[in-house]
């Protein structure tokens, strides 16, 4: 099953420091999610100036459950980066099929 995973940042004056020092942590996360095939795409949403306010993320689990346990232990929940987490299953256009 595929999702779609749309995560907002805290909005307080500390909540890019936040970010930014769990940042690493979150990204070998996504490093080793990539190897494991769980890991699709995603990236940091924007704010008009150009600032990380939130993230959008697509993953493939094989249900529910365990995308609820990954955000559970990644780096920008328990460091208190996402505020608000959207999840919505999804049908993600298959793009690997073009690149060979």
């Amino acid at each position: 099953m595929q999702f779609i995973i749309t995560a907002y940042d805290f909005e307080d004056d500390d909540a890019i420091n936040r970010r930014l020092a769990n940042r690493e942590a979150h990204l070998a996360g996504i490093e080793k999610m990539v190897k494991e095939g769980t890991f699709l795409s995603g990236g940091a949403i924007l704010n008009k100036e150009g600032k990380m306010v939130g993230s959008s993320v697509h993953v493939e689990f094989s249900d529910r459950s365990g995308v609820d346990a990954w955000i559970k232990q990644d780096p920008y929940t328990t460091g208190r980066v996402w505020n608000k987490v959207e999840i919505s299953e999804g049908r993600l256009f298959p793009v690997s099929k073009f690149l060979k």
